[in-house]
């Protein structure tokens, strides 16, 4: 089995994709995890730097950030099982295929950017529809309800990243693999990074 690393596009494309990324932190007796939806942030060259999103400020992993600001934040793209019964090759053996992302982080908690936190995540999970909705359609509940959160920036310190999606199939059996799933989002990845071949 070939792992193949993804362009930094291709890192972005999976978070813009797949926000809801879990953040890790502590040891044990003090292990935390939070499913959070998050916005990568990139330099010039397009690598994502930084992660930005907001925590509910009851969460007790804001204390333990606040004491030790090291996580790790997990990405799970498109994945799925390549049943052999999608090829013509009889020696061909069953095999998942899947996108993630790993980035070791430091975090920082940013109260003056919260109201920049929530417009920024509704602009990017809003952008299909039409109209949009925005914050300020929740009128004097906005000014309540952020109260109850806090924006914070993970800055990246390392990543790994494995997107596995048949780039390392003979031609003919990424072929059969991509129509036997039909359309979906396993498929579209797996042609997006049939490049990489």
């Amino acid at each position: 089995m070939n792992v193949f690393d993804a362009e930094p596009q291709d890192i972005v494309a999976l978070i813009a994709a797949y926000p809801l990324a879990w953040v890790v932190s502590g040891g044990p007796g003090d292990f935390a995890a939070s499913p959070l939806p998050l916005l990568g942030e990139t330099d010039v060259e397009g690598r994502i730097v930084s992660l930005f999103g907001h925590f509910a400020r009851s969460n007790p992993q804001v204390a333990a950030l606040e004491r030790d600001p090291r996580a790790t934040i997990l990405f799970q793209g498109p994945q799925g099982y390549i049943s052999p019964t999608l090829v013509s090759d009889p020696t061909w053996g069953a095999t998942w295929n899947y996108a993630v992302a790993r980035f070791e982080v430091d975090i920082a908690f940013l109260p003056e950017e919260t109201g920049e936190s929530v417009w920024q995540l509704a602009r990017a999970v809003e952008k299909d529809n039409v109209p949009p909705w925005t914050p300020a359609a929740m009128a004097h509940r906005y000014d309540e309800l952020i109260q109850h959160i806090v924006a914070f920036r993970a800055t990246v310190r390392a990543d790994s990243v494995r997107f596995k999606l048949g780039q390392d199939e003979r031609p003919e059996t990424f072929d059969e693999i991509v129509r036997g799933l039909g359309e979906g989002d396993l498929a579209a990845w797996m042609t997006r990074m049939a490049r990489n071949r």
